[in-house]
């Protein structure tokens, strides 16, 4: 049994940030992250937008107008007062980041370079080139290593958290169950640990992997919340599933994880058009490209089903192509690699899985349904987000969470109670090595194409059943090989993401309604906006 006091499993800015708070409140107790995959490898890597934050200096901007934005964009779903306070947090979280070594764009008279993107009324979005997640991860990974209580734990799988269920008693959802930790496996040396701690906090991320095609990258599978679900934690929302307008349509790409051209491009003026040339977001809504995502997409999916095209065109030929390639080296150098002219081509895109807005449910401090469990970023559903997350909100969401989770556990860790000693280790002594893996790799590409096929941008509710029945059958297969063989990474991840897809799928039928990122045609006649 390996013990330490706060498990954190996850490795982008909700565990890190979380990590380093704990960790120097708590200097003579032990904190360890588990990861995965390496430590750099997290949804926040890939985060090219930045935070929203209302700045003192910006005399056009203010709170209300941060709530107001929000709040539209979350389509009347979202916690008001979670709104309100996340908003209001902002500047104070961004001075630690500050003091933690992270970097944002400055303009030439030194004030912050301020963007904007779709739903939102204000330039308020704080950012590093277009690489600001990498910079955020690379300034806390610093931090994190010079802080001799914390312990990394690279290429550590989490498979199950532990609770009252290990140590021979009964649960159900309605039971006052408790977290100890979780049993994890090191994937290097293919054995399973036993980790108890006193918190366990989850910031495993996305669920993009379960669509065929995704902007998040391969390690989002769901996990933290997968967990959550088979441990009975309340879960919430699943339903709403925001895609991205413009994930970069590449042809000659296999790969699952597409290039996202980021929303700020559109902030920065440029337009979309059909393969034509025609520019038509006048059809759908008055605020054009900067409407809300949810709009935008289901607006680029329907020209592309209307005129049977695989994708629309980003247009940035008429913009100042200094100041793009200033702002978005990393696009322009995307674009580049694939033989793609911004000065003169237009740039291919189509939407894309890009972020789950609900999840675990937690309260204002973060808390679970579980004792002992917290949840915080991507992985959570704190409230904020409603049917339809705004833009750059959620980097922002993740460090007023994990602080608001820091700030409850400092006042009341003390108190906890200790660990059951009685905790047992991982058996599988009966279970044999999974000998045919292309198994595993054709019910995950099964999986993703039921996903793709009925609960897209568009759902209905004979798709919604058609899912349903499939699910079910690779539910079952999948479920007898996972007991009839040792744990694998593979074999769990896919495990999770057909847990993620069913839970999708059942918020979907029993939704009636159309909000945000969810749209069923059943529910409202020819309208799709």
């Amino acid at each position: 049994m390996y013990k330490t006091d706060f498990l954190v499993i996850g490795s982008g800015i909700a565990a890190l940030t979380f990590a380093l708070k704990v960790a120097d409140n708590f200097s003579d107790l032990k904190v360890t992250i588990i990861t995965k995959d390496d430590k750099l490898e997290s949804n926040t890597k890939y985060a090219q937008g930045g935070i929203a934050t209302v700045l003192n200096e910006v005399k056009n901007d203010s709170f209300a107008q941060h709530f107001k934005d929000t709040i539209l964009a979350g389509d009347g779903l979202c916690n008001e007062e979670v709104v309100k306070m996340v908003v209001e947090e902002a500047p104070i979280r961004l001075e630690e980041l500050l003091e933690w070594g992270v970097n944002f764009d400055k303009s030439s008279n030194g004030e912050f370079s301020l963007g904007k993107e779709g739903g939102h009324s204000q330039n308020r979005i704080l950012h590093h080139k277009d690489i600001t997640g990498f910079e955020i991860i690379r300034a806390l990974l610093k931090k994190v290593s010079l802080k001799s209580n914390i312990e990394v734990f690279e290429h550590h799988f989490a498979l199950e958290l532990i609770t009252q269920h290990h140590v021979g008693q009964q649960v159900d959802r309605d039971s006052n169950i408790s977290c100890y930790g979780a049993y994890v496996l090191d994937t290097k040396f293919n054995k399973v640990k036993r980790i108890t701690s006193k918190i366990t906090m989850l910031a495993t991320g996305g669920i993009g992997q379960v669509y065929k095609t995704t902007t998040n990258p391969k390690i989002a599978t769901g996990d933290g919340i997968a967990m959550a679900y088979r441990a009975k934690a309340e879960i919430e929302n699943m339903e709403f599933i925001q895609f991205h307008p413009t994930g970069l349509y590449d042809k000659l790409s296999l790969e699952s994880s597409c290039f996202l051209i980021s929303e700020a491009v559109r902030g920065f003026g440029a337009y979309l058009r059909n393969i034509h040339g025609e520019r038509f977001m006048n059809k759908y809504d008055s605020r054009m490209e900067l409407a809300s995502r949810d709009i935008v997409a289901r607006a680029i999916d329907n020209e592309l089903k209307v005129r049977g095209d695989e994708y629309v065109f980003l247009d940035c030929t008429h913009l100042d192509f200094q100041k793009f390639k200033e702002k978005f080296p990393n696009i322009l150098e995307k674009c580049i690699s694939i033989g793609l002219d911004i000065k003169k081509d237009m740039i291919p895109v189509a939407p894309v899985a890009h972020y789950l807005c609900g999840g675990i449910k937690v309260n204002v401090n973060g808390k679970t349904s579980i004792e002992n469990l917290f949840a915080s970023g991507e992985c959570a559903s704190t409230g904020l987000h409603g049917a339809n997350r705004l833009a750059s909100n959620s980097l922002l969401e993740a460090i007023v969470y994990s602080h608001k989770s820091f700030m409850y556990l400092k006042a009341t860790f003390d108190s906890l109670k200790s660990i059951p000693e009685s905790i047992p280790t991982w058996n599988d002594k009966y279970q044999k090595p999974y000998a045919e893996n292309i198994l595993i790799t054709h019910e995950r590409m099964d999986l993703n194409n039921i996903m793709n096929d009925y609960i897209g941008i568009i759902r209905s509710n004979k798709r919604l059943l058609r899912a349903n029945n499939r699910l079910e059958i690779l539910y079952n297969e999948t479920l007898k090989m996972y007991e009839e063989s040792k744990v694998s990474r593979d074999l769990c991840e896919l495990r999770n993401l057909i847990t993620i897809g069913y839970l999708i799928t059942q918020f979907s039928i029993s939704r009636k309604e159309n909000k945000g990122g969810f749209f069923n045609v059943d529910l409202i006649e020819k309208k799709i906006v």
